[in-house]
């Protein structure tokens, strides 16, 4: 590295000041641990030790500078899974400038609508410059044509850049850390804003309560650095924990998923996460291998976030991955969202995981979670997700903004450390989360029991069938239960406003050409909801992976409503 950067190995922060994510990240590079990345193919194709990134930072933040980027501004990230974005963010850190992650392509619907959401992060994060891997710099120069940047391009495009003079300056630990864009947000994209104390706030905790790290600990992750998962959870929080990752990039998961698996058995990894899906395409893929002398037994904490968890998919990866020595007591739900950095809870650890099946007319109708009443009763299981981390405080409150006794449904409600500044230049938006004394309104419905949170689904989602409050993955899970050939992720259930009262919509994936065989599919779909729930449902067929996802591969209930209105009127 270049003598710029020499005369500024030194701590940051000053005697007494909070920490932030610069001085964990240079306490962690006093140790051999680091950030590697592996191939498809499972090969080691890089190694970032953490002493290493400290020095490279630090001097691409001088570069940063040197360019015309300023203390205070923003820049945004095409976040692939590299250890050149891991660079640049670390990069803006030191500079004082915050980064912005942005999505990958995977998740969007042809290469205009991505460019055109790019474009639209990249305003609304108010970016003073903007970088992409080597692969997507031309479509980054596109997306942000005739936007006031002063640089658009690659970390390449700094190595000609004269340096700014030193020294760096310390952040302030209220200062912003980065901008979190929200999985969902498409149309009109919503910032997180993260400060340095939430950021550490949350790490720690996580670190010290929600998993306790120890020594001898190594994470595994394939989750994009977009998502508030994937940054927050398997990139910054193991610098505060100080532990090394192999990662494999969201891409390569999806095509070869037991790549995971063999990951953490060959590095003894001990902590790794997923969505539920993840799970499901693990155990998918492994039905139709052999797995040879795979062991996974090195594996403690297998963390469930992201999404509805779904209890019967990690049994059914449970008893497939046991031989090989995975055992339940790793399973960890938890629950979060990018509004609170990451982590809200965290199910006790060495438990696996614990459920409760609930009587589902009272759930709907009186918003009550009670066990069955018959064996023949409609019931749902759902999955408690632990105790609201040390310092935090989680609400389940009724429509007169009260506190809900346990095993009320209520809209849930967080405070805490962690939590968020504000939307980026959203006030009314904030307003509307954010409570003045602190209290963030998080969109989710559920309940409490034993302390713990139990998630039943999005407020925004529910649907209104005769009186009664029906969450629409329960009809989705139903048709993908009960129709032969429909698969995990091939149904989106929502609802429509019509003058004439509420409209219950079912797109589903269909692979078949077959005139005759997409009749039965659609006729099938509509039977089993209307005798299950008692609703009549319109059920339109839509091609495979025709169904939106948001970037961090959840169903987008949203953007597949705005898919069926645009969608002419036709026989099912």
């Amino acid at each position: 590295m270049t003598s710029d950067v020499a005369d500024l190995a030194r701590p940051l922060t000053s005697a007494g000041a909070a920490p932030t994510i610069l001085d964990a990240l240079e306490a962690a590079g006093r140790g051999p641990e680091g950030f590697n990345f592996h191939s498809g193919k499972g090969v080691l194709t890089g190694a970032l030790p953490f002493s290493r990134l400290v020095k490279e930072a630090r001097a691409l933040a001088l570069k940063l500078l040197g360019v015309g980027v300023k203390p205070g501004d923003h820049v945004a990230l095409i976040a692939d899974t590299e250890g050149d974005f891991v660079r640049l963010f670390f990069a803006c850190a030191y500079a004082g400038v915050a980064p912005a992650p942005m999505p990958l392509p995977m998740a969007f619907g042809g290469r205009d609508n991505y460019l055109l959401h790019v474009r639209r992060m990249i305003e609304c994060s108010a970016a003073s410059a903007a970088f992409a891997p080597a692969a997507m710099k031309d479509w980054l120069v596109e997306a942000a044509d005739g936007l006031d940047l002063h640089l658009v391009g690659t970390i390449e495009d700094l190595a000609d850049v004269a340096p700014a003079p030193g020294p760096l300056t310390p952040p302030d630990p209220d200062a912003l850390a980065y901008l979190q864009f929200s999985s969902g947000s498409t149309r009109f994209p919503k910032g997180v804003s993260v400060t340095h104390r939430s950021l550490m706030a949350n790490a720690t905790a996580i670190s010290r309560h929600g998993l306790k790290t120890r020594a001898g600990d190594r994470c595994v992750s394939w989750l994009p650095f977009y998502h508030d998962m994937g940054l927050v959870g398997f990139m910054l929080s193991p610098i505060v924990a100080g532990l090394s990752v192999d990662y494999l990039a969201t891409r390569d998961f999806a095509r070869r998923p037991l790549l995971w698996l063999e990951l953490i058995a060959r590095n003894k990894a001990t902590i790794s996460y997923s969505p539920s899906f993840g799970f499901e395409l693990s155990a998918q893929r492994a039905a139709t291998v052999d797995l040879g002398t795979l062991d996974v037994s090195s594996w403690r904490c297998a963390g469930i976030g992201g999404d509805m968890i779904r209890p019967h998919v990690l049994r059914r990866f449970a008893e497939r991955f046991g031989p090989h020595g995975f055992s339940p007591s790793a399973f960890v739900a938890s629950y979060g969202m990018a509004e609170a950095t990451l982590a809200l809870s965290f199910a006790p650890l060495d438990e696996g995981l614990k459920t409760e099946t609930v009587d589902l007319d009272r759930l709907e109708q009186e918003g009550v979670a009670a066990p069955p009443t018959s064996a023949d009763a409609r019931s749902r299981e759902f999955v408690l997700c632990g105790p609201a981390l040390p310092g935090h405080e989680i609400e389940c409150r009724g429509p007169d903004d009260a506190a809900m006794p346990e095993r009320r449904v209520g809209r849930v409600f967080a405070r805490g450390p962690s939590l968020m500044r504000d939307y980026f230049r959203e006030p009314e938006a904030t307003a509307e989360t954010l409570s003045p004394d602190g209290w963030l309104d998080t969109g989710d419905l559920g309940y409490l029991v034993h302390g713990q949170i139990v998630i039943t689904g999005r407020a925004k989602d529910l649907i209104l069938v005769n009186g009664r409050n029906v969450w629409p993955q329960d009809l989705e899970w139903a048709v993908e239960a009960g129709v032969p050939g429909v698969r995990s992720g091939d149904v989106a259930v929502f609802s429509v406003d019509r003058p004439e009262g509420e409209e219950v919509v079912a797109l589903v994936q269909c692979r078949s050409q077959d005139p005759a065989a997409r009749a039965g599919l659609a006729e099938e779909v509509g039977k089993l909801l209307r005798l299950q729930f008692g609703t009549p449902v319109t059920v339109r067929l839509v091609g495979a992976h025709a169904l939106p996802v948001t970037s961090s591969g959840k169903l987008s209930r949203s953007r597949a409503r705005e898919l069926f209105l645009a969608m002419q009127p036709e026989a099912a």
